[in-house]
């Protein structure tokens, strides 16, 4: 046990809160926003800002690059939340943002969750943005090209962050136990094993990770070994309430897409339930089938993106009650459909092949050659037209010279066995195991 039971029981703000870097040289990973010459280091660099919507899973330090961007750049600093803010709200600041105008400087809004704002309540920030009366920096998990208003998503630049990567994640996990006010004076041990642990569990969340720490320090008392037991309990804790912008409202479409996946139909419509039940948006539920749709059903069932997709049109056109039905029955439906996620792999294989080897030139035979000059470099030349020949196929070469047909692999579930059978008769040579 601690030595001083009253180590944890401060007034101080959370773990993940007292670690928040306050310039962007100390900021954590997003290297490619906030690397050297990069956009985000050039803005401060350059004192100029503009309206920007920060877009990536939570964690990720969309909040922090807000307040980092205010700090550096001197400008007034404003921050709501979508959820509990309105439309008087955002007229004060609008005011305060012209009188900051006036004085020739400027007035940042950061808005957590953008694209829970109404389109009224974007109407109302599009005007003031337009005028330069404030800078709007959104924050939001979901694409925003669905949920922020055209005019208004024009005039943002939309940068995209992504998962931090477990080194990102170690230097902050360093930094905690070197540079916090509680942990660096604790007598703490980590073991490497439950380290990894704490890292691997987190998905590329900073907050979740600092959060789970800090619980599990709260339940060894302050000091000693954290072991894998006690982080495992630290990771399971959860709030009751269903919380639509926390850890909870993620692990849960996880639960639901994994239930999806594993072709259990009464896990995926628990799991629904339990987010329809919290209020959690209809139209988040079902573009998620969309995407699971191509990437676990694929070709298996074809039918599945189709309905996942009219799925996604009656909910945006009927709104709930009813839209849950609709919900109910995409769901039900891909739950038991055959599965197959070999176009997924395909494409992994395929875009992994063009990063390690770069952008390859198109064999001449298969370029389009709509002028003379083209014609004369031999575009096109030898091309088979694969509808002159029997069965409108013809063994012919689609591939660079030095890139090896070894991405696709139908599976051998529903209509994908169908594609397989064809796909070994015409290249027996590439589909004969």
């Amino acid at each position: 046990m601690s030595e001083d039971p009253t180590l944890f029981r401060t007034n101080l703000p959370p773990l993940a809160d007292r670690l928040r870097p306050r310039t962007i040289t100390d900021y954590i990973g997003q290297e490619h926003l906030v690397g050297e010459g990069k956009i985000l280091q050039r803005l401060i660099a350059n004192r100029k800002v503009f309206s920007l919507i920060f877009w990536g899973p939570p964690g990720t330090g969309k909040t922090t690059l807000a307040r980092i961007i205010a700090r550096g750049t001197d400008s007034a600093f404003h921050e709501i939340s979508a959820v509990s803010s309105g439309v008087k709200e955002l007229r004060s600041i609008i005011r305060q943002g012209r009188a900051n105008l006036d004085l020739g400087r400027n007035t940042i809004l950061f808005i957590d969750e953008i694209h829970r704002f109404s389109k009224s309540q974007q109407d109302a920030l599009l005007h003031a943005a337009e005028a330069g009366t404030i800078v709007i920096i959104g924050a939001t998990t979901e694409n925003p090209s669905f949920e922020v208003i055209g005019p208004l998503l024009s005039r943002c630049r939309v940068l995209k962050l992504i998962p931090l990567e477990n080194g990102a994640l170690k230097t902050i996990l360093e930094r905690a136990f070197n540079e916090d006010i509680i942990l660096s004076n604790a007598k703490l041990n980590l073991p490497d094993k439950v380290r990894q642990r704490l890292i691997s569990a987190s998905g590329g969340d900073a907050r979740k990770m600092l959060n789970a720490l800090e619980l599990a320090v709260e339940l060894i008392g302050g000091s000693g070994t954290i072991s894998l037991d006690i982080l495992n309990e630290a990771l399971q804790s959860r709030a009751q309430l269903y919380d639509k912008t926390g850890d909870y409202h993620y692990d849960t479409i996880s639960a639901f897409i994994k239930s999806v996946r594993g072709s259990d139909p009464d896990g995926a419509i628990f799991w629904l339930a339990v987010m329809l039940e919290g209020g959690e948006q209809p139209e988040f539920i079902a573009r998620r089938l969309i995407i699971l749709a191509a990437e676990d059903v694929g070709n298996a069932d074809p039918r599945g993106l189709i309905l996942a997709n009219a799925g996604f049109q009656a909910v945006h056109t009927i709104g709930l009650p009813e839209a849950a039905i609709v919900l109910a029955q995409v769901t039900a439906y891909l739950a038991t459909a055959p599965k197959s996620n070999a176009s997924y792999t395909a494409l992994l294989k395929a875009r992994g092949k063009v990063a390690e080897g770069g952008t390859p030139a198109v064999p001449l035979h298969l370029r389009n050659a709509p002028t003379t000059l083209m014609k004369n470099q031999d575009y096109g030349q030898d091309y088979q037209y694969p509808h002159d020949h029997p069965d409108h196929f013809v063994s012919e070469t689609y591939l660079p010279a030095d890139v090896n047909p070894d991405f696709y692999y139908p599976t051998n579930q529903g209509y994908d066995q169908f594609i397989r059978r064809r796909l070994r008769k015409l290249w027996p040579e590439r589909y004969a195991k």
